[in-house]
């Protein structure tokens, strides 16, 4: 089963007031587990500058985003790259309404929400009441959080990834094969056993006789 872990970084939080997308990360799982394929780049947004909570966040200046690609330049490799896959968002809503956002621009079909899985929702409906922000998910899993500095498309994909594991079943889908094998090559090298003798001795078929002689109306004693 493949899937596709996605996330984006934009110039600030609304993309109905003309926030950009400026970076863009998807990460390929095979049954649950990353296959290391992954798209990942940063997008020119054309004019519009970070505001100052997405590059305090993010650490992506104005100035880097200058000789970086239009989203319509990478468009065809990143839908290529999705294909018609289930995708898994941390937050859904935001980053489809982003990526449908740009599609629009370039008269291209949106991405339908109903193709997402949103962990966010996942997270809350398992711990109702609990934080579901990504870093609250990653110390509650014990996901190693050190190398977040700062907000990254492709970390952020790889971190979720981790997550998502834990959300659905944990690591221990994985443990269990290998479980089942060390368990197969226990019982080949076991030496085979001669079978038990199980025939009752005189002694024991007596004992059995006058117990069942003391059972009153036994089926087994009417003819």
């Amino acid at each position: 089963m493949r899937e596709i872990v996605l996330d984006t970084e934009t110039t600030g939080f609304e993309y109905a007031s003309g926030d950009r997308i400026v970076e863009i990360a998807c990460l390929e799982l095979m049954n649950h587990v990353p296959t290391g394929r992954h798209f990942h780049c940063y997008v020119n947004p054309e004019g519009r500058e970070m505001s100052e909570g997405a590059r305090n966040v993010t650490g992506i200046a104005d100035d880097f985003l200058l000789d970086k690609p239009l989203f319509g330049e990478i468009a065809g490799e990143f839908l290529d790259f999705i294909a018609d896959t289930t995708l898994v968002i941390h937050n859904a809503p935001f980053d489809i309404g982003f990526l449908n956002a740009e599609f629009a621009r370039l008269g291209r079909e949106p991405i339908p929400l109903e193709r997402a899985i949103d962990t966010v929702l996942i997270a809350r409906r398992k711990f109702p009441g609990a934080p579901a922000s990504l870093d609250a998910l990653c110390r509650r899993f014990e996901v190693d959080l050190s190398r977040r500095e700062k907000h990254g498309a492709l970390l952020d994909c790889e971190l979720l990834a981790d997550v998502y594991l834990e959300l659905v079943g944990g690591r221990q889908q994985g443990f269990s094969l290998v479980r089942s094998t060390v368990s197969r090559v226990a019982v080949a090298e076991r030496p085979v056993r001669p079978p038990r003798p199980h025939a009752p001795s005189e002694e024991e078929l007596a004992a059995h006789a006058a117990f069942l002689a003391e059972i009153k109306g036994a089926l087994w004693n009417q003819e």
